[in-house]
Order: structure tokens, then C-alpha cells, then sequence
């Protein structure tokens, strides 16, 4: 990928890359751990993305921006047979995900640490299941609006990778952002809402763990919405 297109893909949708300086394990970790589980796009995508896990894989997942790595981890142990791959820029996120992966002792999982939207160009037509973004960046003043990673052009990206009725499900705590998400899916047409009930968007999604971040924001007196839309076809 050349560099003006990585420059234009990646000026957007995150802050900073690093925090506190990393301990000793942690920057161990991040020397030899990440590169055995990175994704490599300097290869050629395997037409079948189960190809980058260890063992037979019946489904793909993608989850952008984990954080500190509990739902990632949460999902790959309880779903075995699904592949993940989680994505963040943080340094330090992705070190305290790696010890999660080391004392899971989970093979289901492959890593990349850089912009989300590179590795989405890079993959395949209809390969993913399910795209997991969970509390990203609100970016909340008005003026960085168009920095929030949910946009009519990501949309394209989700909906070009996911399978037919594949699911983008979304959560966060920022009414703003919701309502945001909730508009560029319907205008997007590729996306439907699969609430059945006025109470859906209030419901965890199944199994849900909870993060920090949300308890957080359950403190902070802030309540959550889950949002799953459907990859349909356009009209």
C-alpha cells in the first residue's frame, strides 16, 4: 500500500499511540509475542481467512479498538471455533492484551496494531462474520465529528468484508455518537437494525461481559446502547 493512502487512512480515527512507559514483561512481550500473532499485510490476503489461525476455524470476527483487551479475550475463549481479530494502535492496550492471550493460553486469536482501515482494505470480498466496535473514540466536539471512525466510507469497508448477513454491532455511551451511528447506518441503505423492541437498544448483547470503560461510565451516571445491524444488500 503506498504511503499517501496509508497517510490518508490513518490521520483520523485514533489519538495518541503511547502512554506509561512499558515494564520489562510488557515490552518483552510486545518484541516477540505480537509479531507471532500480527497479521502480515505485506503478504497477499488468504481467499480464506481461516487460513491465519493455528486450527480449524468455523467463523471470522473482527473487533476494532479493544481497549484493554476483556471483551476481546472474553469472546475467544467462550467461542473457540471462531477466529478473532482484534485491532488497536495503543501501544499500551495492545501489551496488556498479550498477557491476556498468554495467561488465557487462547490460539484463536491474530493481532494487528495499527489503523483498522488499512487491514479492512486488505481483506478479502465477504470474509468476516461479525465487526465488533465497542465504545470507540466519540470524539465528542462538533469539529472532530468527522473523525469518528463510523462514516459513510467505513461503512463501504464494513459492508464490502462482511458476509451476506453478516453483524456490525456497535456500543457506546455517548448519545451523540448513537444517534450518529444510527443515522449513517439507515442512510448507508446496506445496514438493518435488527431491534425488535423499543428496549433493544438498552440490552447488552449476549453474554456480555462488561469492560472498565463501562463501569466507568455507569459511575459517571452515562447508560449504554447496543446497536446490531444486519449487512443487507443495497437497493
Amino acid at each position: 500500500m503506498d504511503s499517501e493512502r496509508r497517510s490518508r487512512a490513518t490521520e483520523a480515527f485514533f489519538g495518541r499511540r503511547k502512554g506509561k512507559p512499558l515494564r520489562e514483561r510488557q515490552a518483552d512481550m510486545m518484541a516477540t509475542r505480537l509479531p507471532e500473532l500480527k497479521v502480515d499485510l505485506s503478504q497477499p490476503a488468504p481467499a480464506a481467512l481461516g487460513q491465519l489461525f493455528p486450527e480449524p476455524v468455523e467463523r471470522i470476527r473482527l473487533e476494532i479498538g479493544f481497549g484493554g483487551g476483556e471483551h476481546l479475550i472474553h469472546r475467544a475463549k467462550e467461542n473457540p471455533a471462531t477466529g478473532f481479530i482484534g485491532v488497536e494502535p495503543f501501544i499500551n492496550s495492545m501489551a496488556k492484551l498479550l498477557a491476556h492471550v498468554e495467561e488465557a493460553g487462547v490460539n484463536n486469536i491474530r493481532l494487528y496494531d495499527d489503523d483498522a482501515t488499512v487491514l479492512l482494505d486488505w481483506l478479502p470480498d465477504a470474509s468476516l462474520d461479525q465487526i465488533d466496535l465497542l465504545y470507540p473514540d466519540p470524539w465528542p466536539k462538533k469539529k472532530h465529528w468527522k473523525r469518528r471512525f463510523v462514516s459513510q466510507v467505513n461503512l463501504n469497508r464494513f459492508h464490502r468484508v462482511l458476509k451476506p448477513g453478516g453483524l456490525f454491532c456497535f456500543a457506546s455511551d455517548i448519545d451523540t455518537y448513537v444517534n450518529w451511528t444510527l443515522q449513517h447506518t439507515h442512510s448507508h441503505g446496506g445496514f438493518a437494525w435488527t431491534a425488535q423492541e423499543p428496549s433493544d437498544w438498552l440490552t447488552p448483547f449476549a453474554n456480555w461481559p462488561s469492560t472498565r470503560y463501562e463501569a466507568k461510565a455507569r459511575r459517571e451516571g452515562r447508560s449504554s446502547a447496543y446497536l446490531t445491524f444486519e449487512r443487507v444488500s443495497i437497493a
